[in-house]
């Protein structure tokens, strides 16, 4: 009998249930009995013991669902070795529980913060299995996450829909995507939804660079726009800032984000009427896109066949087109960030794309 627990933590995103589904499929089809522990809203059910025991019906009909079946939270992973209000131990809750419940394993899904907590539970002794989640791309050691492309499709749409009230009305656009420190999903939405200027954390743009970019494209005779903006893109001004100088710039910061502040700043400078669009937390939601479903599956699967063979300490991951493992101590506290010089940046630019450098 192999007893394992499940729990999804961080943000949400697409294909989170069709990853839980490809373990316990996995698992199920091996023919060894198996129980399995869904513990409630993240790391805090598995804290306070907050869980439900899982069966097949659970895992029907959730293939093409979003969100996640058993809820999630943000519990950062600073707070981890700090008492609760109530003086709790977390990490000896989160100890105790695995085995008050004698389970073999815990299978994990989450993006960095997770992992870093997942990986501070196997120093502790425990089984951990981890699957790569976020609509960000941002995992070390993983070349693909899932959620990422389902996020790309739906701020890509975003775009497209905004070409044409762009190019109605004869106006600047500004397209904020999700990513507070690494642009993969504003990168590749901006690529494929046709953004005139992707400005990401990797590279601090100059707005007089941005604002030349607009003025060429009008005496080119286009009328419109677009910017795919991540909102944690970065001027150089700032990026020049200590971190100290750059928190109390922020403490006072007037704007709703970024976005909203290069809107200002265009305005200013070219006369032209700008507008801002976020579609915000629309990019987390709905459905998972077919390769999001396909690739959550596979990576399920390989899960359930490593806890079938006992190879715990792992996070399953995709390089050079292979299912791999990643040891957890590897992924941990390491972002994948876009590289400046890398070729999608480069092929961007050969494409008369500006990221405002």
């Amino acid at each position: 009998m192999k007893r394992i627990g499940m729990l999804t933590s961080g943000g949400d995103c697409q294909a989170l249930n069709a990853a839980m589904r490809g373990v316990v499929k996995c698992l199920s089809c091996s023919g060894e009995p198996v129980e399995i522990y869904g513990f409630l809203e993240g790391y805090k059910g598995l804290i306070y013991g907050n869980f439900r025991m899982l069966t097949g019906a659970d895992f029907s009909g959730i293939l093409t669902k979003g969100g996640t079946i058993l809820g999630s939270s943000r519990t950062p992973f600073k707070l981890m070795r700090e008492p609760d209000e109530n003086g709790l131990d977390k990490v000896e809750a989160m100890k105790q529980n695995y085995y008050k419940l004698r389970l073999d394993c815990i299978v994990i899904l989450g993006g960095n913060g997770t992992h870093k907590t997942a990986n501070m539970l196997r120093e502790e002794g425990l089984n951990v299995v981890t699957l790569p989640k976020t609509i960000d791309n941002d995992l070390w050691g993983t070349d693909m996450t899932f959620g990422f492309q389902s996020a790309v499709n739906i701020a890509t749409d975003c775009i497209d829909c905004i070409h044409t009230t762009a190019a109605s009305h004869g106006r600047v656009f500004i397209v904020e995507v999700m990513g507070h420190k690494v642009g993969y999903l504003t990168l590749n939405a901006g690529m494929a939804g046709g953004a005139d200027i992707i400005l990401i954390p990797e590279i601090p743009y100059d707005i007089n660079k941005v604002v030349d970019a607009i003025k060429k494209r009008s005496e080119r005779g286009s009328k419109f726009t677009i910017l795919a903006v991540a909102e944690g893109a970065i001027s150089k001004e700032d990026a020049a800032l200590s971190k100290k100088e750059y928190k109390k710039k922020m403490a006072d910061y007037k704007y709703p984000s970024v976005s909203y502040e290069i809107a200002e700043k265009i305005q200013k400078k070219t006369g032209l009427d700008v507008r801002v669009t976020v579609p915000g937390h629309t990019q987390r939601g709905g459905s998972p896109c077919p390769y999001d479903r396909v690739f959550a599956s596979r990576l399920g699967a390989q899960a359930g066949r490593m806890i079938l063979n006992g190879e715990y300490g792992f996070m399953v991951g995709y390089k050079n087109r292979e299912i791999v493992k990643v040891p957890l101590e590897d992924v941990a506290g390491r972002l994948k960030m876009v590289e400046p010089d890398s070729d999608i940046i480069q092929e961007a630019k050969m494409l008369g794309i500006s990221f405002g450098d």
